[in-house]
């Protein structure tokens, strides 16, 4: 089984009046990291795949400061529903886990009905997991 990782510069302007990364930009790190991940594992851009933000979850272990650099987001796709492409992640720095989340990508139609995952990216993401 395979992880998808990807590496995420720790901004000035991630950083919040406490001093450290405030949590609504670890969203946005989650983001980066899904559309790193459809362009590197399935060829695509995520803003052009049929695809909504069903529900994510974060979980903070510790906060990240700007002399941290750089988090590396860790992705993997535990299972595939019909529609839905279930994720987790752990967001790292300095060898140190900092955050776990879990997010669900459904696969979306004209309408905004969900529809099965297209084939293609069925097959990429089970061959790079393993699944």
């Amino acid at each position: 089984m395979s992880t998808y990782t990807t590496e995420i510069p720790v901004r000035f302007r991630d950083i919040d009046a406490m001093g450290h990364v405030n949590n609504a930009v670890y969203a946005t790190y989650l983001e980066q990291a899904r559309t790193d991940y459809f362009r590197d594992v399935l060829s695509a851009d995520l803003s052009g795949v049929a695809t909504v933000l069903a529900s994510v979850s974060i979980q903070f272990r510790r906060p990240v400061e700007l002399g941290d650099g750089t988090v590396a987001v860790e992705v993997d796709v535990p299972e595939l529903g019909e529609s839905s492409v279930p994720m987790t992640y752990e967001v790292r720095t300095g060898g140190d886990v900092v955050a776990e989340a879990e997010s669900v990508q459904v696969a979306v139609d004209d309408e905004g009905s969900s529809r099965p995952i297209p084939e293609t990216y069925r097959e990429a993401i089970e061959a790079y997991h393993g699944l």
